[in-house]
């Protein structure tokens, strides 16, 4: 039985890969969080004519399935609408205010957004946020793929 002791909302925003995102959603399911809104161009399980994507539910195993999600056009609506119900905001990006996932100190419920694989997110996105937080780099390379990204910050937050 799960026990969902922080309640936690995944959004990710701009996201290319349908690998990544069946990724985000399989670690989703490990860690327990509540809801996934896909945004922008994030791709969904499903195709506009209800077709399952093959790479999404091959990285996904299924959670998919156990994961509610939801795709939204306008994530600053969505941000927008969450915050009116309490939900305190947090941009995972490396950015000047972000703040060392490991010394930051979570308000639930909590959603987490990260962005595109490439990019990130945008300033204007991270101004709509309450917060930014990053992980720390010791090698060479800048950061991490997405996918894992999330998985190190949503357990953070969580556990």
């Amino acid at each position: 039985m799960r026990v969902k002791k922080n309640r936690v909302i995944a959004i990710c925003h701009n996201i290319r890969s349908l690998h990544n995102a069946g990724s985000m959603l399989r670690t989703a399911d490990a860690a327990g969080v509540e809801k996934m809104f896909l945004t922008g161009y994030t791709p969904a399980p499903v195709d506009t004519f209800g077709n399952v994507r093959p790479e999404i539910a091959k990285t996904a195993l299924g959670a998919e399935k156990t994961v509610p999600w939801e795709k939204v056009k306008d994530i600053g609506k969505l941000i927008r609408q969450l915050k009116n119900k309490g939900v305190y905001v947090v941009a995972l990006e490396q950015d000047t205010r972000a703040a060392d996932y490991r010394k930051f100190k979570p308000r639930y419920p909590l959603a987490l957004v990260v962005g595109n694989e490439v990019r990130g997110l945008s300033p204007a996105l991270l101004k709509k946020c309450d917060a930014a937080i990053e992980i720390p780099m010791r090698g060479k390379k800048e950061s991490l793929n997405v996918s894992v990204a999330f998985g190190v910050a949503v357990y953070g937050i969580i556990f």
